[in-house]
């Protein structure tokens, strides 16, 4: 893959979790979503490098200077016995968008996805964010319209894990 000219996309390494927890806040304001953020980097990096890796991440760097990522991690399918990819954030910051940053980091999960012989690659994307579905289609992406995401967070998450039978 050809990058934009001084772009690297390199997986994060330990050390990078203030660089892209940085990143997750400007994703998290973009998105006005910046109350939401209740972790810190600290715990960011035990999930990404801990005995558990629960997260990979792909760092976008210009200049020597993080300006994207994309957070994944795997999941599977049922219907096709294979592994997936989820990709839970792409966030590219606002002074270093048009330049083909996001689709280099969206090519690059594409890729680690094939190389493992992925059956899927998924993610979601906010029903407002219509320059992003737009992008998304562009790639190649479905967007699909009769899937509903379920959440459960919190206290609903406890209660759910005390229920009885």
């Amino acid at each position: 893959m050809n990058l934009p000219n001084n772009l690297t996309l390199r997986f994060a390494q330990p050390g990078d979790g203030n660089a892209l927890f940085n990143l997750i806040q400007g994703l998290a304001e973009y998105e006005k979503l910046s109350h939401a953020v209740t972790g810190n980097a600290e715990e960011l990096e035990t999930h990404l490098f801990g005995s558990q890796k629960y997260v990979e991440a792909i760092l976008a760097e210009k200049d020597n200077q993080a300006v994207g990522f994309a957070l994944f991690f795997s999941n599977y399918s049922t219907f096709l016995t294979k592994p997936g990819i989820y990709l839970e954030d792409i966030f590219v910051l606002p002074a270093y968008r048009q330049q083909g940053i996001g689709k280099a980091l969206l090519i690059k999960v594409a890729q680690i996805a094939v190389e493992r012989d992925c059956g899927r690659f998924e993610w979601s994307v906010l029903d407002w964010n219509e320059p992003a579905q737009n992008f998304y289609r562009r790639m190649g992406a479905s967007i699909l319209e009769e899937w509903r995401i379920c959440r459960v967070t919190g206290e609903d998450l406890k209660q759910l894990s005390v229920m009885n039978f």
